[in-house]
């Protein structure tokens, strides 16, 4: 007797904080997030991007703010968004302060960088009396001096024992409102430090491949090193790092979260690769697909198969399935089950009509908000 293998993934148990209105930790969905690449004093060009990174579902937005007029123009990009918006400081305590007075929902920023212990107390105060969350952002590439004599080189413990220097900062000044990111652009390196922070606290974690590479590198590092820690429980909200367009990092990033079943936003798409077996063009037909229905963020399945030989069982494991069939005659499966037949001429329109009914009628049967149902 065979048996099915589980699919359910036991989460690792982390305390839950808020970045603006948005869960992370705890039980709360995965949250998908990306950072802006314009200038922030650019106001136009970066909620024009933020903008288009909420179209593709993203969750949490950060944005750079390495002066004072970055943190002047950060007022005036969050009145025009609907995402939370972090921002990124690095050395200069005061560009975080302005950071929360103007409206940040999270500051990005190392504690142990930012000077004396009064310089962190008023940052601390800043994001208290705004209802600011932190993030301690650990990377390979910068790690504090100290840490690399003592290691040699960037190893995952010199990465868990920086973060926990930053953690420990921030707990003497009674605030734990923080989440804990330990990248590298190694894969390994990354999987080792997440493995090991997991076990060292349980505040909630930010994954990431840093400096993954381009849209196709970049997505298969991001995928083997953030899959893994995913797979295992590990892991809260996660930014993909693509030298791509921004909402190209989010469609990256539902689509992990999609294949292990942690989100699952929009039309979830089943196709073949194609052989000389193809009653119908299948990479054209799935790339005009994956492009008209894009529109759609109800989790909906869908099978594309071009022909007979695994064309069913796939139907059956999906609500709307197509196979390819002989004489330009293809069948169209609804619920798993054959239901009538379509030739190739009218196949786009009407499966991307079944698939825009189905949304519908999954939408109307909602209770739960729909954001936080993916």
């Amino acid at each position: 007797m065979s048996v099915r293998p589980s699919r359910e993934i036991l989460r690792r148990k982390s305390r839950q904080i808020f970045v603006g209105n948005v869960p992370v930790g705890g039980d709360a969905p995965i949250s998908v997030q990306t950072m802006t690449n314009t200038l922030t004093t650019d106001v136009a060009g970066t909620v024009a991007q933020i903008k288009a990174a909420e179209a593709a579902g993203v969750d949490i937005v950060r944005v750079s703010c390495p002066d004072e007029e970055s943190t002047a123009a950060l007022k005036h990009i969050i009145a025009q968004v609907s995402v939370p918006v972090v921002a990124d400081i690095h050395f200069h305590y005061k560009r975080a302060i302005e950071a929360a007075e103007a409206g940040a929902a999270c500051l990005r920023i190392n504690p142990g960088n930012i000077g004396s212990a009064d310089r962190v107390r008023e940052v601390v105060k800043a994001a208290k009396d705004h209802g600011c969350s932190m993030r301690i952002g650990v990377n390979a590439g910068s790690l504090d001096k100290h840490l690399l004599e003592k290691y040699g080189e960037p190893c995952p413990e010199a990465m868990v024992e920086s973060a926990m220097e930053h953690a420990r900062i921030l707990e003497d000044n009674d605030f734990r409102e923080f989440k804990i990111s330990v990248k590298a652009s190694d894969v390994f390196l990354a999987v080792a430090a997440y493995q090991g922070l997991a076990e060292a606290c349980d505040y909630p974690l930010h994954l990431g491949i840093t400096e993954a590479g381009g849209l196709r590198g970049g997505t298969v590092k991001s995928a083997i090193g953030m899959g893994n820690l995913l797979w295992a429980g590990i892991g809260d909200t996660i930014r993909v790092s693509l030298s791509a367009p921004v909402e190209d990092e989010v469609k990256v990033g539902y689509e992990i979260l999609k294949s292990l079943g942690l989100r699952t936003r929009g039309v979830n798409i089943v196709s073949c690769p194609s052989c000389a077996r193809q009653g119908f063009n299948v990479i054209e037909t799935v790339a005009t697909l994956e492009q008209r229905l894009a529109h759609i963020t109800t989790p909906v399945t869908l099978s594309i198969i071009g022909c007979v030989v695994n064309g069913p069982g796939e139907a059956r494991e999906t609500q709307i399935g197509l196979t390819g069939g002989g004489q330009d005659n293809h069948m169209v499966y609804v619920a798993g089950v054959p239901d009538h037949k379509i030739d190739s001429v009218a196949m786009v329109d009407h499966i991307v009509g079944l698939v825009e009914q189905k949304a519908a009628a999954l939408d109307a049967a909602r209770v739960l908000p729909k954001k936080f149902m993916e």
